[in-house]
């Protein structure tokens, strides 16, 4: 079975080139275009991984990783951060707050796919 990945972003062209990368690599690929889509999603449809934007309407990146860790239900699922956001001290917290990845955009595809795998186990 394929694993899930939920993105989480709400720029519609980038999403799409995303997500043919993904099915393309054998991943079902769902998607929320803002954090509270993707909070609703997230507990809905239980995805392997999540690959979370930082800045979003309608609550952001921020209040979602919070949200999602702070949550019996969701708090295992890794989440990889992808962002246009370069400042260590973002990067360092969120990955003291539980984060797999903070991968900035532009992203290399090869480090996203290893960084997926490794999140996955596989």
């Amino acid at each position: 079975m394929a694993r899930k990945i939920l993105i989480i972003d709400d720029d519609a062209d980038f999403v799409g080139t995303l997500s043919k990368r993904l099915l393309a690599n054998k991943y079902d690929v769902t998607v929320a275009f803002d954090a509270v889509q993707g909070l609703a999603k997230a507990h809905k449809e239980k995805p392997d991984l999540i690959l979370l934007d930082i800045s979003m309407p309608a609550g952001g990146g921020e209040s979602f990783f919070r949200n999602i860790k702070q949550s019996v239900n969701t708090a295992t699922i890794p989440v990889i951060l992808l962002t246009a956001h370069n400042d260590s001290m973002l990067r360092a917290k969120f990955m003291q707050q539980g984060a797999h990845a903070f991968i900035t955009k532009p992203y290399e595809p090869q480090e996203l796919m290893s960084e997926i795998k490794k999140a996955l186990g596989d």
